[in-house]
């Protein structure tokens, strides 16, 4: 589900209440852990955190217009949504986040390739999320995403 909404702000006023606190708490915890040069803004009707044309002005490959993408927050129709490009490009880290997942949370991993999906709000591991985030700086990306997607 693509939001319409031109800003964060309005993104997560038009959530319900259980979606809006969570969200909230994943956007806290992920602003904490972002490294420097990554920038939150509305990206793909969803919260996103993207390296700005200011950092890499060739933008992402599917439309150059655009900044280049790294995560997404979603509230979905029967999930909420943790989208980290970084885990479907780098095998070491999605191992890492793979083996780590059943240290923070007693509920089955369900994730596609850089999709994790939260059934239940209350069931976040905010700390893991926090971790995940922490993992890779701009230049770390940038330099993942032109070796695995920029031919």
């Amino acid at each position: 589900m693509q939001s319409k909404s031109n800003t964060v702000a309005e993104y997560v006023k038009e959530l319900p209440a259980d979606r809006q606190a969570a969200i909230e708490q994943l956007r806290t915890v992920i602003k904490k852990n972002l490294p420097k040069g990554f920038k939150e803004e509305m990206n793909y009707g969803m919260i996103g955190y993207v390296i700005p044309h200011s950092l890499y002005p060739a933008g992402y490959h599917c439309k150059p217009t655009d900044p280049l993408p790294f995560m997404n927050v979603a509230s979905q129709k029967n999930f909420i949504a943790v989208y980290h490009m970084g885990l479907y490009a780098d095998p070491i880290l999605m191992k890492w986040f793979m083996t780590q997942y059943p240290k923070h949370s007693t509920q089955k991993l369900d994730m596609g390739k850089s999709c994790i999906r939260f059934k239940k709000p209350d069931q976040i591991p905010f700390k893991l999320i926090g971790e995940l985030t922490s993992k890779m700086n701009p230049a770390q990306w940038i330099a993942l995403y032109e070796k695995a997607f920029r031919k």
